[in-house]
């Protein structure tokens, strides 16, 4: 039997009989406590929709989301699997999905489930990867993990921490993915996913899973650039900076006042809904900021340059460059660190 009374039918993550297949990690001595994946015939899923596309390589980066859904109290494996049967009922009857749309699920007394069917196979076989619906735009190059509850401002319990540290550390070994390719959800789309407290961890996180791995990560590269995310209630020079930026795109009548107001998150529900943005929620990050920041040359006189000016006067930047790309952005907005591909 395994940890919590689960039969070893099921998959063990971190398990020192099952090394790697020669990726980022190889020949390196983990000692990780073994996890169980249950699969998703263990957790009674409904078959797919459609037949699951099998991408015939590794994937690169593993994303990390939140469910949004309460924190419940109870640990056990029964609730787990009662998640992971709604989050499939729902992607597939309501989204219109063919599965659930990440690959894997941990819940908050640290069941690790299978979500989109093979994707347990596919991680077995360090060489291919199953194409998810996690993320538009990452799919078929990303591994996309489910943490039950929501995590905007409390931190997730120790069981789940544990688990998602142990399935990082066995994706990054299986498919040669370096710790520091481990991101939030937002970094890539206009969501508060995986919450403020659990998104904020993934600098821990990646230094984590590298000490894992046997090779300590060095603090400027566990600190990945990324954008800020911007919402109802917050004031400051990244709000007019990107009421700047709205404007520069033809958003006009946006009010360049620094308050990120009800009526500036109904405007960029507007941006968005105009670009076709699949998730489309009024708040600005990691899908509108690349957008909106585009390249500003010195003395054009634009919004955009208003912008670069408005977060310049605050940031500490000694001397602009005569064009303004999106690492400098990202240096004016505070958020700069080591860059990572789209």
């Amino acid at each position: 039997m395994g940890r919590g009374g689960l039969p070893r039918r099921g998959f063990l993550v971190g398990s020192l009989a099952l090394t790697g297949c020669g990726g980022w990690g190889a020949g390196t001595a983990w000692a990780v406590e073994a996890t169980t994946v249950i699969d998703c015939d263990q957790w009674g899923a409904r078959p797919t929709s459609r037949v699951v596309t099998v991408v015939p390589r590794r994937p690169v980066k593993i994303l990390v989301h939140h469910t949004a859904t309460p924190n419940v109290p109870d640990p056990g494996r029964a609730a787990a699997e009662l998640l992971a049967r709604a989050i499939q009922t729902f992607h597939i009857d309501r989204r219109g999905w063919l599965d659930s749309g990440q690959h894997f699920t941990i819940s908050r007394g640290g069941y690790v489930l299978e979500g989109r069917h093979r994707s347990l196979e596919a991680l077995r076989s360090g060489g291919k990867h199953v194409e998810g619906a996690h993320c538009t735009g990452q799919n078929r190059v990303a591994v996309g993990i489910e943490n039950e509850g929501t995590y905007l401002d409390v931190e997730p319990p120790g069981a789940l921490w544990d688990s998602l540290r142990a399935l990082c550390a066995y994706t990054c070994e299986q498919y040669g993915v370096a710790p520091t390719e481990i991101f939030g959800h937002r970094d890539f789309k206009d969501t508060a996913c995986p919450g403020d407290r659990l998104y904020h961890m993934l600098p821990r996180l990646r230094s984590e899973v590298g000490g894992l791995l046997g090779k300590q990560v060095a603090t400027a590269e566990v600190l990945k650039a990324s954008w800020p995310l911007l919402r109802v209630g917050d004031r400051g020079a990244a709000v007019l900076a990107a009421q700047y930026l709205l404007r520069d795109a033809g958003m006009t009548e946006v009010v360049p006042d620094g308050r990120y107001s009800q009526r500036m998150a109904d405007l960029a529900y507007s941006f968005q809904t105009a670009r076709g943005s699949d998730e489309v929620t009024g708040m600005i990050g990691g899908e509108s900021w690349p957008v909106l920041a585009r390249p500003v040359h010195r003395g054009e006189g634009s919004d955009a340059e208003r912008a670069v000016q408005a977060l310049a006067a605050g940031s500490g930047v000694q001397r602009l460059p005569e064009v303004v790309t999106p690492p400098v952005w990202q240096r004016l907005l505070g958020t700069a660190g080591m860059p990572h591909q789209r």
